[in-house]
């Protein structure tokens, strides 16, 4: 891929953003190759509509469409993607920014579809001090990841922090996404981005990543009760039910997705126990833990790890930085 030219369209859906969108709308003006940044408000109750605005008067490249029903971020991504020319789209999280020189670095990577770099969680104060750091000057490494392993990749692993590949925010060949038709189901607001990648690369699409970190994302420990709503989870559990009916496959991508679906499954049960016992009492909430052989065990497990606090994934390093891939250099 050639660098230099404006050839990317940054997709930022908003939603009560006010505090964090200008810095993340300049941090993608900041790269030479931002051809474009299109805002979705997504019928914000804040001024994020007018920030984006003032932006747009600032540099002509932001564009803003606002929307007046909330529409969640999948479908205000896909009105984005709808809106974008430039030849590769990038998503940008609307508390989060790019380190310089992101979109140059990932273009220099050959023969890909989706090619992604390392997230950086950190801090409020690591990420002012990442961010004013000058470009690293070095040649990247970038290596294929297959169905297999980037499946693999969301599972949960023993003793390890969290890495689910699916937080990974990849910079995307539009005609790839238009030839295959593969837009954000709307439905989905957990596992959007993940359900959009597995069914890219069941489309055949060659994904590369690197380990050096390119995206930041501030972190805010919350529980697992906090974070999603069963009807999340479920929605989640039935995308994945289609990518395994979506036609053959090999037999290790297979278990992988089986054993992604049991994860899945056993979060959804965990977020449906804790429903009941809050909206009908502890009596219904122990009859559905009964009710299914394989529920009792995992939700004892899950409840467990609530109650001692966020799991041991969600926390940073010493330093305030965790990366998602490990060998990154932060």
């Amino acid at each position: 891929m050639t660098t230099g030219a404006r050839q990317v369209a940054v997709l930022i859906a908003a939603h009560n953003a006010a505090a964090t969108l200008e810095r993340a709308i300049r941090s993608a003006l900041a790269e030479a190759e931002t051809s474009e940044v299109i805002v979705v408000d997504d019928a914000s109750s804040d001024t994020t509509r007018q920030l984006a605005e003032a932006e747009g008067a600032r540099d002509p490249r932001v564009r803003v469409i606002g929307l007046d029903n909330n529409v969640g971020p999948g479908e205000a991504r896909n009105i984005a993607l709808g809106s974008a020319t430039a030849l590769y789209v990038a998503i940008l999280d609307s508390d989060d920014m790019f380190l310089p020189g992101r979109l140059g670095a990932l273009l220099k990577a050959a023969e890909w579809d989706l090619v992604a770099d390392n997230i950086a969680f950190v801090t409020a104060e690591q990420r002012d001090r990442m961010a004013s750091r000058p470009p690293p000057t070095g040649a990247e490494r970038f290596r294929p990841l297959t169905p297999e392993a980037f499946v693999r990749g969301n599972l949960r692993q023993r003793n390890t922090a969290r890495g689910e590949l699916g937080f990974l925010k990849p910079l995307m060949s539009r005609d790839f996404l238009s030839r295959h038709g593969l837009r954000y189901d709307p439905a989905l607001r957990l596992g959007e981005d993940y359900d959009l990648y597995t069914r890219a690369l069941l489309a055949g699409a060659r994904m590369k990543v690197t380990s050096r970190p390119g995206y930041l994302s501030v972190v805010r420990n919350q529980s697992l009760s906090a974070r999603h709503t069963g009807h999340d989870l479920a929605q989640l559990h039935d995308a994945i039910e289609r990518h395994l009916a979506s036609g053959p496959m090999a037999p290790d991508l297979r278990r992988a997705m089986l054993q992604h679906l049991a994860e899945v499954r056993m979060k959804r049960d965990h977020r449906r126990f804790l429903d009941l016992k809050r909206e009908q009492g502890p009596r219904s909430a122990l009859g559905y833990a009964l009710a299914d052989p394989r529920r009792p065990w995992p939700l004892a497990r899950d409840i467990l790890r609530d109650k001692l606090g966020p799991d041991r994934g969600s926390a940073l390093g010493k330093d305030g930085v965790r990366l998602l891939l490990p060998g990154g250099d932060t």
